[in-house]
């Protein structure tokens, strides 16, 4: 094996790790993420679906690709917003619970590939609160991985600051 395969492999290892033991502190549970290709070449989503081949295994890290956005924690989407997808990746958002985080994911994604016209909206960003951004074209399976670590720390955040009591605003005492 190669000092650089080693040195990939170390670093796998250590990133899968890290995310494993993060996604279980934070949440003691699975996260489900729905993708969404908003008019990309399908470069971005080869490299996501590698995300669930043996060699990196985002299964045993506790997450899984979900096609109903009612049951994800994280959107992740690709592609540079194409007008006529707009409307759809707005419903896809907003039919997902809450706390949520949106993932850009790629050059076309961030915008840095078609600047905004009459058929694209150019980033994400200008129809979806992102969170996190992950560059690239396409990102490699370990950029995910980073991008995803970030992401969970964000969607902690969020969880922190819920309290599961009573629909009452902040300040007020139930009852």
């Amino acid at each position: 094996m190669a000092a650089t395969e080693l040195d990939r492999s170390t670093e796998l290892g250590v990133l899968s790790g890290e995310l494993r033991r993060r996604v279980a502190r934070a949440f003691g549970r699975s996260l489900h993420i729905r993708t969404v290709d908003t008019g990309s070449c399908a470069v971005c989503e080869s490299e996501i679906r590698l995300l669930a081949a043996p060699h990196y295994d985002l299964h045993r890290l506790g997450f899984f690709f979900t096609p109903a956005p009612r049951h994800a924690d994280l959107l992740m989407v690709t592609g540079p917003m194409i007008r006529a997808f707009g409307v759809a990746a707005r419903k896809t958002y907003d039919a997902m619970p809450g706390p949520k985080i949106v993932i850009a994911t790629g050059a076309c994604a961030l915008g840095g590939v078609y600047p905004s016209d009459a058929f694209v909206h150019g980033s994400v960003g200008e129809i979806l609160p992102v969170d996190v951004w992950i560059p690239g074209c396409p990102p490699s399976p370990l950029a995910l991985l980073q991008g995803l670590l970030v992401a969970v720390d964000r969607l902690a955040e969020k969880v922190a600051g819920l309290t599961f009591t009573a629909d009452t605003a902040a300040g007020e005492v139930a009852g």
